[in-house]
């Protein structure tokens, strides 16, 4: 049985742990926290955290060591796990493997070790299967071979697992899947690189469908989650199944400027991305473009977000409307467009 119990306080003082804190989500959820007036600790790897606060504490960390892990957790109470590598390059197999599953694990069993009262791991859709043309996609469905094609799905299905071992080992967890998250004023990573795309007028569209979130609300649900009761639970969060060449037109015209124009067949997908993997090798450059990036453009997968907004009755999404209009104004001011 799901429930949710709020109170003004938590029964325990909190000490919170942020993984991921420079990432997309990572960031949003620190900032949210601390507008709660919460003392967040947050740990990033390869990239800077760009934020200073007085509660917030930030420390440089690789989740593959263990070491550093078991001095950094001790004394913390609730864990947020956002700490991934996205990446639909096949070269990054092993990395994939070693940060979303290895990593997780180590989260997991330093968790269970520090005694943390509970850990909410993010996820992905990914993880669920995309590729299934045949129903709503609910969080009853796992990745397979079958349909999936994406080795960065697998790496995220097989750090569930891992959150599923602790919980059978008396931890509390909970996971969120959300879909395509949309939000934040950089566009240079992350699922934000498509405003980038379509400020410069990228031209082709596909009549791939795909569930969309905002940043904001991803962070708001997984407060909510995280100060609740439930626990043992995984919740996909996406407010809206949309097509692609919806989304580019839209955000192409909160820019002024053209939207996509050419459509992009099965056959020309597959042409495309054999000729970027060839450019790749020489220019040593990683193309957006590659065999799982295209296939998965062409699926239409719709997921069922009815599970979440169930457990919160008062939980609503974001228009994906007002959230691209919202970030290309963000956009705007920050890169002065």
């Amino acid at each position: 049985m799901l429930r949710e119990k709020f109170s003004e306080k938590n029964s325990f003082e909190k000490k919170i742990l942020v993984t991921g804190g420079s990432g997309l989500v990572g960031n949003e959820l620190i900032k949210q926290l601390l507008a709660a007036g919460e003392k967040v600790k947050a740990i990033h790897h390869s990239s800077p955290l760009s934020l200073s606060h007085p509660n917030l504490e930030i420390v440089e960390c690789d989740i593959l060591d263990v070491v550093s892990l078991t001095g950094i957790m001790k004394d913390i109470s609730v864990v947020y796990h956002a700490a991934a590598l996205v990446s639909y390059d096949p070269k990054d197999k092993q990395k994939l493997l070693k940060i979303n599953t290895e990593g997780t694990a180590n989260i997991v069993n330093e968790s269970i070790d520090s005694r943390v009262k509970k850990l909410l791991y993010v996820s992905s859709v990914a993880a669920l299967g995309r590729i299934r043309e045949n129903g709503m996609i609910t969080e009853k469905m796992n990745w397979t071979e079958e349909t999936s094609n994406s080795i960065y799905g697998k790496s995220k299905y097989l750090g569930e697992l891992e959150v599923w071992r602790g919980i059978g080992e008396g931890l509390k967890a909970v996971i969120v899947n959300p879909s395509l998250i949309l939000g934040g004023n950089n566009w240079e990573t992350s699922s934000s690189v498509i405003f980038k795309n379509a400020y410069h007028e990228f031209k082709w569209y596909t009549n791939g469908v795909s569930g969309f979130v905002d940043v904001r609300d991803v962070a708001r649900a997984m407060i909510r989650l995280m100060n609740s009761e439930i626990t043992a639970e995984r919740f996909i969060l996406s407010a809206e199944n949309l097509p692609y060449r919806e989304i580019f037109s839209s955000i192409a015209k909160c820019f002024g400027k053209k939207p996509p124009y050419k459509k992009v067949n099965p056959f020309l997908a597959e042409l495309i991305w054999r000729i970027e993997e060839i450019k790749t090798k020489f220019t040593q450059k990683k193309h957006l473009l590659t065999k799982e990036t295209a296939r998965t453009a062409q699926a239409k997968a719709y997921f069922d977000n009815t599970k979440i907004l169930k457990s919160l009755p008062d939980f609503q999404f974001t228009n994906i409307k007002d959230t691209i209009e919202y970030t290309c104004s963000s956009l705007k001011e920050k890169y002065s467009l």
